[in-house]
């Protein structure tokens, strides 16, 4: 898929980017459907540089939310949009679900890919439970408010490796690692072209962005509330306990509360998470509209 896109050039020209890209339309539902149809079927290139360029602000949406990790910001958004190009070359039209609902799995995979590169898997890890370390740390730490640099104290290793399902050593050493000694002054490289502060993440959100994720997070719940409605009270607590708290609660712990073996409470999880899942596809068309970026204003 050859697809020209638009490029920064640098810190600077991220403005100058984002300002390009709002010019590409938003595409309606159907007309979505039928590029995505084109492409699919005749492999038709104008369908699909239409169906990557009017998705590039969701791109720079995702890409954002990577800019603590000291990276450009132009090789971030370029990631993601090798993403986004994938997305769109895989995407079947026929399931029903909207190009930003497949595509933003892509962008985010190629964006977390691209930074472990940069960051050498060999010294972060390759183990499943040590990427997802990596990318939750920062979080993990902001949560329980550890935002000194250093050694976390015993109590914060102990909690954090408890929430993200990993040892305590792991947690001390991938601290390390992202943390080091290093000034946030320090060049990027050799060459001296920026410094790690520069790329630190922005603490005044672009107030598009903060619209869009504030629209994007109600939907998804009042959606997954219409969901809960379609099971009874002991299949809620279940569903409830093992697949929204953050502490998932133990298959033992159900059994002993409805005095039922814990296999019957894994297959009433199983059914309830059915019965959810069927339930948010029903109502998944009025999810999809907060996944895109709002249109840009008419000039």
């Amino acid at each position: 898929m050859a697809t020209a896109l638009p490029m920064i050039s640098g810190e600077s020209g991220l403005t100058r980017y984002l300002n390009e890209i709002r010019r590409f339309p938003m595409l309606e539902p159907q007309e979505e459907y039928m590029l995505a149809k084109r492409w699919r079927e005749h492999e038709d290139p104008d369908a699909a540089q239409r169906l990557v360029t009017s998705h590039l602000r969701l791109v720079a949406k995702i890409a954002m939310g990577y800019r603590g990790y000291g990276l450009p910001i132009g090789e971030v958004v370029s990631e993601g949009n090798v993403g986004l190009m994938q997305a769109v070359k895989r995407f079947e039209p026929d399931k029903g679900f909207r190009l930003a609902t497949y595509a933003m799995w892509w962008i985010r995979a190629s964006i977390q890919e691209y930074i472990l590169r940069s960051w050498s898997l060999v010294k972060m890890g390759t183990t499943a439970s040590q990427k997802k370390l990596f990318f939750n740390l920062r979080k993990a730490k902001s949560q329980i408010s550890a935002l000194d640099e250093g050694d976390l104290r015993p109590d914060q290793v102990a909690l954090i490796a408890t929430r993200l399902g990993v040892t305590g050593q792991e947690v001390i050493d991938m601290n390390r690692r992202m943390s080091g000694d290093a000034s946030l002054n320090a060049p990027l490289r050799e060459e001296g072209e920026g410094e790690w502060q520069d790329w630190l993440v922005d603490d005044q959100a672009n107030q598009e962005h903060v619209l869009a994720d504030q629209e994007e997070s109600a939907n998804r719940l009042g959606a997954l509330r219409q969901a809960l409605d379609v099971l009874n009270p002991r299949e809620r607590r279940i569903f409830e306990a093992r697949r929204l708290a953050d502490d998932p609660v133990t298959l033992e712990a159900l059994s002993d509360e409805f005095d039922i073996s814990r296999e019957r409470v894994r297959q009433i999880e199983v059914r309830a998470f059915e019965k959810v899942q069927a339930a948010v596809k029903a109502g998944v068309a009025r999810i999809e509209a907060s996944l895109a970026l709002p249109a840009p204003a008419a000039a």
